[in-house]
């Protein structure tokens, strides 16, 4: 990382690396000069190698600076979400102990040693440079960590070996600093010279603004976003001719979600597939693939990556039987912060298990079936909710779905399908749904109650929030 800011700072100079919401720039030989004044008075605090910075700052240009300070001392940065409530923030810290904490711009600002440099340090590709917390939907975030070595292959996996031009490429920041989308991938930003426009908070007619503004060929982010895009009033009159992909991570994106986003932006689509654990990289469907790919799989082991799904004892499945999704890769995280139990049980002879459920087929395509522990079973048949939620978004009334278990006296549990109306003042009936998915479902996976809401709650690193489905499904007996 230190090396990469120098490189950055000599290479593209003057050219803004990040402005702000406010308009302020940063430029490459900024984030250099003011990374280097942070980082002497972090080494006046006895900040260094081994240490522990927490970021729970605003995702602005403050928090690269500190963070590059940090990664020029030696120490990991450790970014905690300020989405996040105060009792899941002070979880996060509490996972990692940090040796100093910033909490506001003003924070990083203090620390300046006008002028300052920091003394050099040895090089050392497995010295720990990141700690990113997973999403925590399913319970208490963990603390995965990064080394150089790692931060370098995710920027092999994303750019090979190619470096920026003198062609200004803005992109726009698409989520919090401290998802693993920005933190490892910082490097990867430096190296091709992008100029990153911030907002205060994601709004999408924001953000499209800024795509008419700036002329933003490609648009990253994460499927809800994009849903939230299309439903802007004034989507079908701005000028969006500038976007020729959107690229969109973390997960598979609704059927129906893709074949409109495509249409409308008259752009390719491209979705990848990824965790936090692995680094921010996976799999991804090709711009230009066909329906069966671009719509129901999330693509293929990108160039140096292996996928496999095995079954309970851990061993290769046959091609098209649901199992556990496991991951070869050189990004992959060194381990879970001081969890050793938890690192090993998450990985294992070089491979890591994702936590997602999936089948792959002869090509090397795979399709998600769910995560662990969100399959339920009706009476005695398992389901698993992404695969059903997939068949539902397609209905033409649907804008967004889940599909939750909730407890039933005979069958044990059902699926209940969460639903976002595309028009709240003619919503699909429960029987529309199952007539719509009983061609392509079996029996017992198609929901058997319906809910209707506003929006599907969504946590703060825009998954799903299903411990918040489940209390509006099934809930808890008092």
């Amino acid at each position: 990382m230190p090396a990469t800011v120098a490189w950055a700072a000599q290479r593209f100079g003057e050219r803004p690396a990040f402005v702000d919401p406010d308009g302020s720039r940063l430029t490459y030989t900024q984030l250099h000069e003011r990374s280097d004044e942070v980082a002497a008075g972090m080494a006046a605090k006895g900040i260094g190698p081994g240490a522990v910075v927490a970021l729970t700052l605003p995702s602005d240009s403050a928090w690269v600076v500190a963070y590059a300070a940090a990664a020029k001392v030696g120490a990991a940065v450790a970014g905690v979400n300020p989405r996040l409530t105060a009792v899941e923030q002070v979880a996060c810290l509490d996972r990692v102990e940090p040796d100093l904490v910033l909490a506001e711009a003003g924070d990083v600002q203090a620390l300046a040693r006008t002028g300052g440099r920091p003394d050099p340090i040895a090089p050392d590709r497995d010295r720990p440079v990141a700690i990113v917390f997973t999403s925590g939907t399913t319970g208490i975030p963990k603390g995965a960590w990064f080394t150089d070595r790692q931060l370098h292959a995710v920027t092999t996996y994303d750019v090979g070996g190619a470096v920026g031009t003198d062609r200004l490429i803005p992109q726009y920041g698409a989520t919090q600093f401290a998802h693993v989308g920005f933190t490892t991938k910082l490097p990867w930003y430096l190296r091709m010279g992008t100029t990153t426009h911030l907002l205060a908070r994601w709004r999408a007619g924001d953000v499209l603004d800024l795509i008419e503004r700036e002329r933003l060929a490609t648009l990253g982010g994460v499927a809800p976003q994009v849903a939230l895009m299309l439903r802007d009033p004034d989507f079908d009159r701005r000028d969006l001719s500038s976007v020729n992909l959107i690229v969109m991570g973390g997960a598979a994106s609704p059927p129906a979600l893709v074949h409109e986003a495509r249409r409308r932006f008259g752009a390719a689509y491209s979705i990848r597939w990824s965790s936090t654990e692995s680094g921010g990289v996976g799999t991804g469907t090709a711009p230009d693939a066909p329906d069966d790919e671009a719509l129901h799989t999330v693509g293929r082991a990108r160039p140096g990556i292996g996928v496999q799904v095995r079954g309970t004892d851990d061993l290769p499945l046959p091609h098209g039987e649901v199992g556990a999704v496991w991951l070869r890769s050189d990004a992959s995280m060194s381990g879970y912060w001081r969890n050793p139990e938890a690192s090993a049980d998450a990985l294992v002879d070089g491979w890591l298990r994702t936590g997602d459920l999936g089948t792959v087929d002869a090509t090397g395509l795979l399709t998600l079936a769910g995560r662990q522990g969100e399959m339920f079973i009706r009476g005695g048949y398992n389901v698993f909710p992404s695969e059903v939620a997939g068949v539902l978004a397609s209905h033409p009334d649907v804008a967004d779905v889940a599909l939750i278990p909730r407890s039933d006296d005979v069958l044990g549990e059902i699926g209940v399908a969460v639903v976002v109306p595309a028009d709240p003042a003619a919503p699909p009936t429960l029987a529309e749904l199952r007539h719509h998915a009983e061609a392509s479902l079996a029996h017992h996976k198609l929901p058997e109650a319906l809910l209707l809401v506003d929006e599907i709650p969504l946590t703060a690193m825009q998954k799903v929030d299903r411990r918040r489905l489940a209390r509006l499904v099934d809930p808890p007996q008092i």
